[in-house]
């Protein structure tokens, strides 16, 4: 190949050319400060308020309910650490309810919580990582304040039903946030629908900026603040805006909600390509997750008797960019808690490779990224004293 091929949009996207011309002028000639009043403030603060208002068009909220931020991290930290410091340990309402498979800025925002004397519950998943609303229904408590869940699962990209869990927390008076990070620019996202009081986006996940982000909160709805200092997003999120990160990350989320449905249908077409070569091709191998309820853009697969770690390397040297699960836990060879919390076993959970098509991403790479892998998987089982136990004891 002349390229390198990028099969790891889940991590992070690349940043579009369209992108890049919106916020030029705002890195040369228009350095004004948001806040400031003077003509240059104001041509900023105009372009602020026009891209959120094109970030609440695409998730059909209000601009008035959307906070810039960093990231969908200090997003998801925002609403599980300020629901819980408005509360107070003793105060009624300290339950909080999520899932064994959210991402860490949940998971370890949760465990954190509970360490300072907090109550969490963390609901299981079945072995294709689905949830039983049931479980959820089990779950709620008299104390229990605020259900986090995510829309789609970054590792597996299972897409859980939002709009169910929305219609139960509000029944039982319990507040709801979606991380809604993996979901935004791949399918269709309406905090109407979705009936969520607080939901998380993050630009870098549909082509704009890294180090930029936003939080929706539903009008009426009370967070205690991370932060003191200025008057930025209303207090809420006080500090100069990261200005060309924000426009940037207007012009992102435009263009990919009009994109779309014709961009999901060509990737899905892509995805399946893929799915269906390596199958078919590569023995001992397994789609993890639900294939018939999931994002266009993912796969995940366990390629039986290797190391993901091993051939994610060997891939990366090949010219193929992949991951072996979160971006944000990549560098911890601890075996996803995703995977470990769909069935237990740790040998799928350290041979599994994520693949996320995006926007690039062609027939020419997927099929060399299985021709690649015929031979990585070939070469690694050959250095597998597992694989050869299992060829040894099947042999007839």
């Amino acid at each position: 190949m002349t390229h390198r091929i990028y099969f790891d949009n889940s991590a992070t996207t690349p940043v579009r050319k369209e992108v890049v011309d919106e916020i030029m002028p705002f890195l040369t000639e228009l350095g004004g400060n948001p806040s400031s009043r003077h003509y240059e403030g104001r041509v900023v603060r105009t372009a602020v308020e026009a891209a959120r208002a094109k970030v609440a068009a695409a998730i059909n909220a209000d601009p008035s309910e959307i906070y810039f931020n960093s990231c969908a991290s200090e997003g998801n930290n925002t609403v599980l650490r300020g629901y819980m410091m408005g509360l107070g340990k003793n105060a009624k309402k300290n339950h909080i309810i999520t899932t064994a498979v959210e991402h860490p800025s949940i998971f370890n925002t949760a465990a954190a919580l509970e360490k300072e004397g907090f109550e969490v519950t963390y609901l299981p998943v079945d072995e294709k990582g689905n949830l039983n609303l049931d479980d959820l229904r089990k779950a709620i408590k008299e104390n229990t304040g605020l259900i986090s869940t995510m829309f789609v699962n970054n590792e597996i990209g299972n897409i859980y039903p939002v709009e169910e869990i929305g219609k139960i927390a509000h029944d039982h008076n319990i507040l709801f946030h979606v991380d809604a990070v993996q979901a935004v620019g791949k399918i269709h996202v309406d905090v109407k629908k979705i009936g969520c009081d607080f939901l998380t986006v993050s630009a870098h996940k549909f082509y704009g900026l890294k180090g930029v982000g936003a939080l929706f909160v539903k009008r009426g709805r009370v967070l205690k603040n991370l932060l003191t200092g200025g008057h930025q997003e209303k207090g809420k999120r006080p500090g100069t805006e990261n200005v060309v990160g924000i426009i940037g990350m207007g012009k992102a989320i435009e263009l990919a909600t009009a994109e779309l449905d014709s961009e999901a249908t060509r990737i899905a077409t892509l995805r399946d390509r893929l799915e269906q070569r390596v199958l078919a091709e590569i023995p001992y191998t397994r789609v993890v997750g639900d294939p018939s309820h999931r994002v266009p853009t993912l796969s995940n697969i366990s390629f039986r008797f290797v190391e993901g770690e091993g051939i994610l390397l060997k891939l990366d040297t090949e010219g193929i960019a992949v991951s072996t699960g979160s971006a944000c836990s990549s560098s911890d060879l601890k075996a996803s808690h995703v995977i470990t919390a769909m069935h237990g076993d740790p040998e799928e959970a350290h041979s599994s490779i994520r693949f996320s098509l995006g926007k690039y991403s062609t027939v020419e790479d997927v099929d060399y990224t299985v021709e690649t892998l015929k031979n990585t998987i070939s070469l690694l089982r050959s250095f597998s004293p597992i694989y050869d136990e299992f060829v040894n004891a099947n042999k007839h």
